[in-house]
């Protein structure tokens, strides 16, 4: 299983942040060598392009498991922030036409993206007006926003410290399931993909 990392357009020391707030924790709790965790290393406008980052993910998948085809048959997941969600899911999509299995796209403040495909859908919000007005475009079960609500680049510098509440969408939007960090949200999701 492979997991791609599409930051938004924003300083690369806050996805540092995002992936020590929780890799270390993912790393301890799951099999040796089950993920291979990549980071499109876009932070500017090329984070909107699903073009972009399906050639990153040809280059380095390809390279890692030396033919495309075996690149394609392992299960991939999507974690993507911000602008880095509009690239992201473009290239979820072009990735499955391409013969690719995503296994589970996550959004991080995707906020005013569509997001539709057939595969799982997450979505992780900084406050709950995204999350609501987020999912009238399209979410899957099981989606996290914080709160009390957090900045925009609070849910992605600092997941481990953003507290808020799990919903599963496909039964009502509120009441919450439960309480618990985004870090804990992101780690139950991975755990499930990893299980499944």
């Amino acid at each position: 299983m492979s997991i791609i990392i599409c930051p938004g357009i924003h300083d690369p020391a806050f996805t540092q942040s995002f992936l020590s707030g929780w890799l270390d924790i993912y790393n301890g709790s799951i099999s040796p060598n089950t993920a291979n965790i990549l980071i499109y290393p876009g932070q500017d406008f090329s984070s909107l392009s699903a073009l972009h980052i399906l050639q990153f993910l040809r280059v380095n998948l390809a390279h890692r498991r030396y033919r495309l085809t075996d690149s394609l048959k392992s299960p991939i997941i999507f974690i993507s922030f911000s602008a880095g969600v509009v690239g992201a899911i473009g290239a979820a999509h072009l990735w499955q036409l391409l013969g690719g299995h995503v296994k589970a796209f996550i959004a991080i403040d995707g906020w005013g993206v569509p997001l539709q495909g057939n595969f799982p859908i997450h979505r992780m919000s900084h406050d709950y007006f995204t999350h609501w007005s987020s999912s009238l475009l399209g979410c899957g079960q099981n989606n996290f926003y914080a709160e009390p609500a957090v900045e925009h680049l609070c849910i992605w510098r600092s997941p481990q410290i953003v507290q808020g509440c799990w919903v599963d969408s496909s039964i009502e939007i509120i009441p919450p399931k439960g309480r618990l960090t985004a870090t804990e949200f992101l780690l139950m999701l991975l755990r499930h993909y990893e299980a499944n």
